[in-house]
């Protein structure tokens, strides 16, 4: 099938919104927030990730943010940006299975965890491997591994293990959640991950491409953003972070200011960037949304048991990133 590349950039794992009283999907907001990114400059979106609240959706409800996400995309002028799908069971046959149907629904790639439930059953090596290149076998749309050790009872797979696993030719990349730059360089340099231009040439690596097989060039994302510019400093593709559903233009103009050379600009963006960021990062799902709804007018609440923030609590958030919003509002949509 005809499918959208992956590119370097920012992408997001946008969030789901709900109507603030009965908890039922708010359709209109999700599109118009897909679309809102899209025009930021973002080069790729996620459904169903973690900061999409997957784990408190129907499949009928996953299914329709993915196809409202993809199709709020298409009619909005942006087709070539991609819909990622967040598709993680506990068995291989229910990930096969998710995989089908968000293939079915609009997701042309899906984000996977490893299995964690019986986690020392699982956690090894051997089994996780055989987990994710069984699920890479059947599934209709390519892979990328997600390694959050803290969404997964501490599972954390090393550099080796990453890089065996994909081998396969469905897999073609990873999200790194864990932080490890020193794992994400070298997955990156073993692979051959795609890059974004620069003056410093990263594409000249001493480490030859290791897979001998492929359906598509390997990404590598950082999966937080307050190492996006240290992400590229380690030959890294992309990020793919959830203070991009709020501070957007920001996450962007990094790549930017790498793209063209200007170092010390970057730094001190980044520095802004890991100051707001943190703040969403201990406020959570509540938080983030909550600042998407201070600034932008929309954003709600999370599906219980998730709280709702007080009102002292929005405040604080919406103080906290304060400074890096100034500088998002003078930035232009990149589309």
């Amino acid at each position: 099938m005809s499918r959208t590349p992956l590119r370097p950039g920012v992408y997001a794992p946008t969030m789901t919104f709900f109507n603030p009283d009965t908890e039922d999907l708010d359709v209109p907001t999700i599109r118009r927030h897909a679309v809102r990114l899209a025009k930021a400059g973002l080069v790729g979106l996620v459904c169903m990730g973690s900061n999409g609240e997957a784990v408190h959706l129907t499949l009928a409800e996953k299914k329709t943010v993915i196809s409202e996400t993809r199709s709020a995309l298409v009619e909005a002028g942006f087709s070539n940006v991609p819909v990622i799908a967040g598709a993680s069971e506990q068995s291989i046959r229910g990930t096969i299975a998710l995989c089908k149907e968000s293939a079915d629904a609009g997701a042309e790639y899906a984000l996977i965890v490893p299995p964690s439930y019986y986690r020392y059953a699982v956690g090894n090596d051997q089994t996780i491997y055989e987990y994710f290149t069984a699920v890479a076998d059947e599934s209709p749309i390519p892979l990328i591994l997600y390694n959050y050790p803290g969404a997964v009872a501490g599972i954390d797979m090393d550099s080796d293990l990453i890089i065996r696993i994909s081998q396969h030719p469905n897999i073609i990349g990873t999200k790194f959640t864990c932080a490890n730059t020193g794992k994400l360089t070298r997955v990156a340099s073993a692979l051959h991950a795609i890059t974004p231009p620069s003056p410093l040439n990263p594409a000249a690596r001493k480490f030859p491409n290791t897979k001998t097989e492929a359906n598509h060039p390997y990404v590598a994302f950082g999966g937080i953003a307050d190492f996006a510019l240290q992400t590229l400093a380690s030959g890294g593709s992309a990020i793919l972070a959830g203070g991009a559903n709020v501070i957007p233009k920001l996450c962007v103009q990094i790549f930017t200011l790498w793209s063209e050379g200007r170092f010390t600009e970057a730094i001190e963006a980044q520095a802004l960037l890991s100051k707001a960021d943190w703040v969403l990062t201990k406020a959570a799902i509540p938080g983030t949304k909550s600042a998407i709804q201070s600034y932008y007018g929309y954003g709600g609440f999370p599906r219980k048991p998730l709280a709702r923030l007080s009102e002292e609590q929005v405040q604080a958030v919406a103080e906290g990133i304060k400074d890096a919003i100034e500088v998002e509002k003078t930035l232009p949509d990149v589309a």
